[in-house]
C-alpha cells in the first residue's frame, strides 16, 4: 500500500474522521440508554439521515449497481418496491413506535419493546426476538463485512482475507468507542458522502460515453436493447419478488430503532420527508450509475476485466477510471460509508439485544451502567468476529446475503410491529407464533426456492395470519387495552 498516493490520503483522513466522531460520542455516553439509543435525543435531520444510512448498505453502491450492470432496467423493481415501503414505514409506523416504545417500559431495543407491550413476565418474546435478531443480523453483518472487503481488496491489491480483518477493524472501532451517537453522527456524514458519489459518478460517465459518440448516436445504441427494457425477461413472479423488498422495511430492527430514538413524535414527519428525499435520489443514482456503466465498458473494453469479473464492483472502477486520484479517493469513501453506517449500527443492535434482554434481564439484574456499557462493547466484538467468519469466503456475494437476513426480519418482525401498533387486541402469544412462523418460513423457502419467489413474501403472509389467528385464542389484559388507547389518543394530540 502507497500511502503517499492520493486515494489513500482521502481514505485516512476520512477514517480518521470517523473516529474522531466516536471519541466524541464516547464523552457523550454516561450510562446504558445513551451508548444503545443516544437518550433518545435525534433530531428530524439526523434521525433521517441515519435511518437512510443504516438501511442503504454496501449494497447500494455495490450490489443494486452490479445488478443493474449484469441484467438491466429489469432489476430496477426493487427499487420502486423500496421507496414504496420506506414511505409507508415512515408514515404508518414511526411516530407511533416513538410514542408506545416510551410507554411500554421506556424500552430501549425490540425485545424490551415486545416484552413490555405484552406484559410477558416469562420474557418468551425476548428470548425469541433476541434469537431471531442474532441469527440474521450476524448474516447481515457479514454481507457489510464482504463489501468492505471487496472495496480494500480492489482498491490496495490486498489479500482477500487481510481486506477483510482492514475492513472490519475501521467500523468496530468507532462503534465500540462511542456507541448509538457515534453512529448516528457518522450515519449523517456518511449519507452526505453517499448522495453526493450517487450524483456526481453517473453524471459525470453519462459525459464521458457521449464525448465519443458519433452525431447522430445516443447511449442507449450502444446497449443491447433488452437491458433497456424494465420487463424483458421480467416475469410476474420476479417483479413481484423485486417490488415485495418494500415489505422489509416494518421489520428492520436497525431502522426501527432510529424511530424509537426520534427526539420526540413531532419530528417524525420532517424527518420522513427529508429521508424519503434522500432515499430516492441515492437509489436513482445507484441505478444510473449500473446503467451508465453499461455504454461505458462497452466503450473502454480494456477497462472492463474488473466489472467483467465481479459486476459488483462497477461503481468502484467507474470512480478509479473517470475521476482523479484526489476526487476518486473521496467518491470510493462513500462505499465504506455505507459499509459503515450499516454495519455499525447492526453491531450495535446486536449488542444491545445482548447486553439489555440477556445480561441485565437473565444474568446481572443489579449490573451498574459503566458495567453495562462495557459489556455491550464486548458484545460489538463478539458479533463482529463471527460475522468476519462468516464472511471468510472470497466468493459471498453481498446482495445474496443482504436478501436473505431482510427477508428473515421483514417476515419475522413485519406483522407483529404493525399489528402491535394498531390491533389492540393482539396477544402475546400472537406475537410469539408470528415471530416463529415468519422466520422459519423464511428458512425454509429460501432452502427450497419454491416458485421462485422472494421468501419475504410466503414469510410475511403466514406471520401475519399466525399472529392473527393465535392472538384469537386468547385475551389481552385490561391494562394492555388501557395502554394501546392512551398511545392513540397522545398520538392524535401531539400530530394535530
Amino acid at each position: 500500500m502507497n500511502f503517499t498516493d492520493p486515494t489513500v490520503i482521502m481514505f485516512g483522513i476520512y477514517l480518521f474522521a470517523m473516529l474522531f466522531i466516536g471519541f466524541l460520542g464516547y464523552r457523550g455516553t454516561d450510562n446504558l440508554d445513551d451508548y444503545i439509543l443516544g437518550g433518545r435525543s435525534l433530531g428530524s435531520f439526523v434521525t433521517a439521515l441515519s435511518a437512510g444510512a443504516s438501511d442503504m448498505s454496501g449494497w447500494l453502491l455495490m450490489g443494486l449497481p452490479g445488478a443493474i450492470y449484469l441484467s438491466g432496467l429489469s432489476e430496477a423493481w426493487i427499487g420502486v418496491g423500496l421507496v414504496i415501503g420506506a414511505y409507508l414505514n415512515w408514515r404508518f409506523v414511526a411516530a407511533r413506535l416513538r410514542l408506545y416504545t416510551e410507554r411500554a417500559g421506556n424500552a430501549l431495543t425490540l425485545p424490551d419493546y415486545f416484552a413490555n407491550r405484552f406484559e410477558d413476565t416469562q420474557n418468551l418474546l425476548r428470548i425469541l426476538t433476541t434469537v431471531v435478531i442474532l441469527v440474521f443480523f450476524t448474516i447481515y453483518c457479514a454481507s457489510g463485512v464482504v463489501a468492505g472487503a471487496r472495496l480494500f481488496e480492489n482498491m490496495f491489491g490486498l489479500p482477500y482475507q487481510t481486506a477483510l480483518w482492514v475492513g472490519a477493524a475501521c467500523t468496530i472501532a468507532y462503534v465500540f468507542i462511542g456507541g448509538f451517537l457515534a453512529v448516528s453522527w457518522t450515519d449523517t456524514i456518511q449519507a452526505s458522502l453517499m448522495i453526493t458519489a450517487l450524483i456526481v459518478a453517473p453524471v459525470v460517465g453519462y459525459f464521458a460515453v457521449t464525448d465519443g459518440l458519433q452525431p447522430a448516436q445516443s447511449i442507449t445504441d450502444l446497449m443491447e436493447p433488452a437491458k433497456l427494457d424494465m420487463m424483458k425477461g421480467a416475469s410476474f413472479v420476479s417483479v413481484v419478488s423485486l417490488m415485495a423488498w418494500g415489505l422489509g422495511y416494518f421489520g428492520q430492527p436497525h431502522i426501527l430503532v432510529r424511530f424509537m430514538a426520534a427526539e420526540s413524535v413531532t419530528t417524525i414527519p420532517a424527518a420522513r420527508r427529508i429521508s424519503m428525499t434522500w432515499m430516492i435520489l441515492c437509489l436513482a443514482g445507484a441505478v444510473a450509475v449500473g446503467f451508465v456503466g453499461i455504454p461505458y465498458f462497452l466503450a473502454h473494453p480494456g477497462g472492463a476485466l474488473a466489472v467483467n469479473a465481479n459486476s459488483e464492483t462497477v461503481f468502484i472502477e467507474m470512480a478509479k477510471q473517470l475521476f482523479n486520484p484526489w476526487v476518486a479517493g473521496l467518491l470510493l469513501a462513500a462505499i465504506l460509508a455505507a459499509v459503515m453506517s450499516t454495519l455499525s449500527c447492526q453491531l450495535l443492535v446486536c449488542s444491545s439485544a445482548l447486553t439489555e434482554d440477556i445480561y441485565r434481564t437473565f444474568l446481572r439484574k443489579n449490573a451498574g451502567q459503566t458495567e453495562l456499557v462495557w459489556v455491550g462493547r464486548a458484545m460489538v466484538m463478539a458479533i463482529a468476529l463471527v460475522a468476519i467468519g462468516i464472511a471468510g469466503n472470497p466468493e459471498a456475494k453481498v446482495l445474496g446475503m443482504v436478501s436473505y437476513a431482510w427477508a428473515g426480519f421483514g417476515a419475522a418482525f413485519g406483522p407483529v410491529i404493525i399489528l402491535s401498533l394498531f390491533w389492540s387486541r393482539m396477544t402475546r402469544n400472537g406475537a410469539l407464533a408470528g415471530i416463529l412462523v415468519g422466520a422459519v418460513t423464511v428458512v425454509i423457502w429460501k432452502q427450497n426456492n419454491w416458485l421462485g419467489l422472494y421468501e419475504i413474501i410466503p414469510g410475511f403472509i403466514f406471520g401475519w395470519l399466525a399472529t392473527v389467528i393465535v392472538s384469537r385464542f386468547s385475551q389481552p389484559s385490561v391494562s394492555m387495552l388501557q395502554n394501546h388507547q392512551a398511545v392513540e389518543t397522545e398520538l392524535r394530540k401531539a400530530l394535530a
